[in-house]
């Protein structure tokens, strides 16, 4: 196993710690990320072994000082539930999902005064819905039978799974994670985000204290309490950790993949929205505020930026000023985008580059309204204004409340803008259409792993739609929207010329 190259660790400072205003430890590349085994740890192979005796592991209820020591628990426990079975999977299922929902509104407080990002009343909604979450019944074997037999193909554990999870959707990302990961009969270490990472030790131990009680597994979900870049060089090098799940930027996931393990990553997206004159417009207006207003635009899937056909678009518009967003004028529009945005120079000709002012990220419409120099009414939810495609308000995965909307000449201009403007992360993209001939060729040149149309962005998620939710949604890597059999190796068993009852 590779280890993960330092460089792009140091690299992913700014990425993942620094966006949002995190602060980390970071130790020389030299120290050693772990201690060497001893003699009694080893079996000779080089290969330290999970103690079920290590007295150290007792009582923490899965929050630990290292990641070593998480891995270590994390072991165990993964070998107690493949002793107790399926039932046992049901139960950790049930447990994490009734709590979550029991501790909704306590843990939507506890992080959002943690992070200050988003919005308390979709904190609580987000881990309300964890019960939307699949489970054990997901995983179904697969058979085939014929002249020389019976074949049975399993869905069984990988292990370890070691988890970095954003500031965004701490808690909710965490307990999805947990119920997929475990209901597949792993066990799992999370790396959370250090702006979230209290708040994601209360869940992590309240969980494993009910688990604890119920079936006397008392480390099946860990976390480390103080999270850095070497407690994630850490995780991912340990060799109890069999799969990563990593959700972050491109840097996060260049990381994951170089790690020599296989990693499943949630990576970033800017998702586009395309409005054509065949679609209702009320409709449509209702759901773009909807789907970008959501936590004040902290989801990965949320609307970022419209292409409407010009001949249509002061109607769009009109719409969503009378369904409760508001419009900012160009001044306004000017001002906002100075105070969200820093500009650095393109180097060697380059073109400039904007980068988003972690002050603004996840703010209520108000704290943007008032940097745009604009009072608004109390409880409006989402601002828009004209831009061109260019703007860094489309360009860039803002995740504020505001919503840049560009004219377009045609259906096929507004698809190459889409196009360009998703940077080919392959994330999501809507539209709202009628004619099934633009729905398809949309569908088509964005590739993306979720295309809603004629809906809010989170109906992609089963919120309003047809369909499952989950937080970690893996594009880079390819396997979607996560599930139990995300985290599940397919192992087949053949039985020759027998056990074919006809």
């Amino acid at each position: 196993m590779s280890a993960v190259n330092e460089t792009i660790i140091r690299d992913v400072v700014a990425e993942v710690l620094g966006k949002l205003g995190a602060t980390s430890t970071v130790t020389s590349a030299a120290a050693p990320a772990s201690a060497p085994a001893s003699k009694n740890d080893s079996c000779g192979c080089g290969t330290k072994k999970a103690s079920s005796t290590n007295t150290a592991l007792r009582g923490k209820f899965g929050v630990f000082a290292t990641a070593d020591e998480a891995c270590e628990a994390a072991q165990e426990a993964f070998l107690q539930l493949k002793a107790k079975g399926v039932e046992a999977r049901r139960k950790i299922e049930s447990i994490v999902k009734s709590l979550a929902e029991k501790n909704a509104e306590q843990w939507g407080k506890i992080e959002f005064e943690e992070t200050k990002i988003g919005r308390l009343d979709h904190k609580i909604a987000k881990l309300g819905l964890i019960k939307l979450v699949p489970g054990v019944d997901w995983l179904r074997p697969d058979a085939r039978s014929g002249d020389h037999g019976i074949t049975l193909e399993e869905y069984t554990p990988f292990g370890v799974v070691g988890a970095i999870t954003p500031s965004t959707h701490s808690i909710p990302t965490l307990s999805g994670n947990i119920v997929n990961i475990c209901a597949a009969g792993n066990a799992v270490v999370f790396n959370a985000h250090p702006s979230a990472a209290k708040c994601a030790a209360v869940a992590v131990r309240a969980y494993n204290e009910a688990i604890y009680r119920e079936i006397g597994i008392e480390n099946i979900a860990c976390i480390i309490e103080k999270p850095t870049l070497d407690s994630f060089n850490a995780l991912c090098k340990n060799e109890f950790t069999r799969l990563l799940l990593v959700t972050g930027g491109p840097m996060v996931v260049k990381a994951a993949m170089q790690t020599g393990k296989r990693a499943i990553c949630a990576g970033p997206g800017n998702p586009p929205v395309l409005v054509d004159d065949t679609c209702c417009l009320t409709r449509a207006a209702q759901s773009i505020i909807s789907g970008a207003a959501f936590d004040n635009n902290l989801l990965c899937i949320g609307e970022k930026q419209v292409f409407v056909l010009d001949h249509i678009a002061d109607k769009l518009m009109q719409k969503m000023s009378e369904n409760g967003a508001v419009k900012l004028n160009s001044a306004q529009l000017d001002k906002l985008t100075k105070a969200a945005f820093t500009i650095t120079p393109g180097q060697g000709g380059g073109c400039a580059r904007a980068h988003t002012n972690k002050d603004f990220i996840g703010k209520d419409a108000s704290v943007l309204a008032q940097a745009a120099g604009i009072n608004i009414p109390s409880g409006t939810q989402l601002l828009f204004g004209e831009t061109d495609a260019m703007h860094p308000f489309v360009q860039e995965e803002q995740m504020m409340p505001m919503l840049p909307i560009v004219r377009v000449k045609s259906v096929e201009e507004g698809i190459a803008l889409s196009l360009q403007s998703e940077h080919n992360y392959k994330h999501t993209a809507i539209i709202h259409s009628h004619d099934v001939e633009n729905i398809t060729a949309m569908a088509r040149a964005l590739d993306t792993t979720l295309f809603v149309k004629n809906g809010p962005s989170p109906a992609g998620l089963g919120l309003g739609g047809e369909g499952y939710l989950s937080f970690s949604i893996a594009t880079p890597t390819g396997e979607g929207i996560t599930n139990p059999r995300t985290f599940t190796r397919v192992r087949r068993c053949v039985m020759v010329d027998n056990l074919r009852i006809y």
